[in-house]
């Protein structure tokens, strides 16, 4: 599996470089993310029922000390709540803010990134498939025999040209014989007729 890996990476040429860098920058990116957001997490209603005993006691010190003792996200959020247990609900949720502000950045921290990757790559991978094809209709311009075929790739490489719009410009074949062509039917061999229903 590893040899076919190999094979298709170097087959595909400069092109694979840019992919394979844009890969391990967001396998990278999702590791520690992903390491990130577990040392994070805590569990939540183990963590409520604690402060909300030692709360209900009176107890506020001991319920910031339980927060201060599990510093996640969450804890430092609701440990700026409990600092100001004493003053106005709009203080407090105001401290609350203050802190959510200052966590959520560092929760979402590099995931943005993980969007301009996956842009970078399919960019990338377009531009090799199109320095592909430019090589191809070089190679095959190049050969010799002078068949309609080379002549076609040739001025196609040349001129950045689509094949069907030469095609039509030296009226090579008729529009009719164009549309035969390009007519799903005939490209699949299936008989229209017998897949119509009545």
């Amino acid at each position: 599996m590893l040899t076919a890996i190999s094979t298709a990476f170097h087959k595909g040429g400069w092109g694979m470089w840019p992919i394979l860098f844009t890969s391990v920058v967001t396998i990278a990116i999702i590791v520690e993310r992903a390491v990130y957001l577990f040392r994070a997490s805590v569990d939540k209603d183990k963590l409520l029922a604690l402060l909300k005993s030692q709360v209900m006691s009176g107890n506020v010190q001991g319920a910031i000390k339980v927060c201060s003792g599990n510093p996640t996200p969450m804890t430092r959020i609701v440990q700026a709540g409990l600092m100001k247990f004493n003053k106005s609900d709009e203080e407090v949720q105001a401290a609350m803010d203050e802190a959510a502000l200052r966590e959520l950045p560092k929760i979402n921290a590099r995931t943005p990134y993980l969007a301009m990757t996956a842009n970078f790559a399919v960019m990338a991978g377009l531009l090799g498939t199109i320095s592909g094809m430019i090589k191809s209709f070089g190679s095959v311009g190049s050969d010799e025999g002078g068949n309609k075929a080379t002549e076609l790739a040739n001025e196609a490489y040349k001129s950045g040209k689509g094949i069907l719009e030469i095609i039509r410009e030296k009226k090579i074949l008729t529009e009719q014989q164009i549309q035969e062509l390009l007519n799903p039917a005939n490209l699949t061999g299936l008989d229209k007729a017998k897949y119509t229903t009545k």
